[in-house]
């Protein structure tokens, strides 16, 4: 599979001549034929792009979520209590879609041979789907402990861009963490890739990120960073390189994941394969240690606090704006603290990090906000690329 999939832009040139007795001004262009030909223009970019009609008369869903953020970082660690075995794969932050696979290996690996075992997992949502299938994978039998399975958990709510958004301070990140970290990424970035395609409902999109100033590069992004290498396409736009209604523009591709159909594909081949599914609440750590089972994976996201005693957890609510699906809008764009993904399920508008905030429920002043800040933006960028083109 071609991992550096990109998108095509090219360039026509116009040329004309008549035709005439030959002359000396015709000798010497014939000696610098350079000279008369134009040279073509390289299109601007993102001028075939579609901007997005953003209307609330069109939003067809609000949601709300909160996502499991540890400052220091995701954990993956392997804990023996007495003739049992826990492994421990939560805390992710806004990077629970894209991390899943490399994450979910880490811990399968902790784990050791598990062929012919009978293995726990505890957490319906893609992390505890993901850690189920590798199990299985690898010949263990799985029975997953869950209060709820999609399309009932918060991985139903991601925005699901593959690109690992907070996921930890960087204040806080430590040299073990990072190599932690971006195994996590490099494995599951590979693993995507095989599932690119409408039965997954993973594709590669290109992502546009705007700014009013020159894009700085850091440990995380741009060149020379821990993840450069999954950026692909990556080029950076200034003024009159493109046709955005902000100076700067940084471009790459990554996948885009279709929640609603990634995860109903995941639990159909986790179930397939034969997995148990008790649908109940693991609410203690005492209540974990009492499953039947030798070794126990906890995926519990938010719920591995009272599990773990974690006091590094922390609920950070996001939510999303969903507006009736446009076809043709085929790219990612985040400017400033917004974003939008097209899915086929509906565009998502996205732009709320509320850490501390422990209610799911969707607020009205927040989805308005979103709502009014898209339709600012791509009011903008709908005139910019007119007068752009028209240039």
């Amino acid at each position: 599979m071609d991992r550096r999939h990109a998108l095509a832009l090219t360039g026509l040139a116009l040329t004309g001549a008549c035709r005439r007795k030959p002359s000396d001004t015709d000798n010497a262009s014939k000696e610098t034929p350079a000279a008369s030909k134009a040279t073509p223009r390289e299109p601007l970019e993102g001028a075939s792009l579609k901007p997005v009609v953003v209307d609330p008369a069109r939003v067809i869903r609000t949601v709300a979520g909160l996502r499991p953020y540890r400052p220091e970082g995701f954990v993956v660690r392997r804990e023996e209590a007495g003739d049992k075995l826990l492994i421990h794969n939560f805390g992710h932050g806004g990077g629970g879609m894209t991390l899943s696979w490399g994450s979910s290996l880490q811990a399968v690996r902790l784990a050791g041979p598990v062929s012919g075992l009978d293995c726990a997992i505890v957490g319906g949502g893609v992390m505890g789907l993901t850690t189920a299938r590798l199990l299985q994978l690898r010949g263990a039998r799985v029975t997953l402990y869950t209060k709820a399975l999609p399309p009932d958990t918060t991985s139903n709510i991601a925005g699901a861009q593959w690109w690992p958004f907070s996921v930890c301070d960087s204040r806080q990140r430590t040299e073990e963490f990072a190599q932690q970290f971006v195994e996590a990424a490099r494995l599951s970035f590979e693993y995507f890739q095989l599932l690119v395609g409408p039965r997954w409902g993973v594709r590669w999109l290109p992502n546009y990120y705007l700014s009013q100033n020159p894009h700085a590069n850091g440990w995380l992004s741009g060149p020379g960073s821990a993840l450069h290498e999954f950026q692909i396409g990556f080029r950076d736009f200034g003024p009159g390189e493109h046709v955005f209604p902000m100076p700067h523009v940084r471009r790459f591709f990554t996948m885009m994941i279709e929640p609603p159909v990634y995860l109903a594909t995941l639990l159909s081949e986790v179930q397939g394969a034969g997995a148990s599914i008790a649908i109940r609440e693991v609410p203690t750590r005492d209540a974990m240690l009492a499953l039947p089972h030798a070794r126990i994976f906890n995926c519990t996201g938010l719920g591995a606090g009272p599990l773990t005693s974690d006091a590094s957890l922390i609920p950070v609510k996001g939510q999303l704006s969903i507006l009736m699906p446009q076809p043709g809008v085929d790219y990612n764009l985040i400017h400033g603290d917004y974003y939008m993904f097209p899915r086929a399920d509906g565009i998502v508008l996205g732009g709320t990090y509320d850490r501390g905030n422990t209610d799911p429920t969707p607020e009205v002043e927040a989805a308005q906000r979103i709502v009014a800040a898209h339709q600012s933006f791509f009011d903008r960028f709908k005139l910019s690329q007119e007068e752009a083109l028209r240039a």
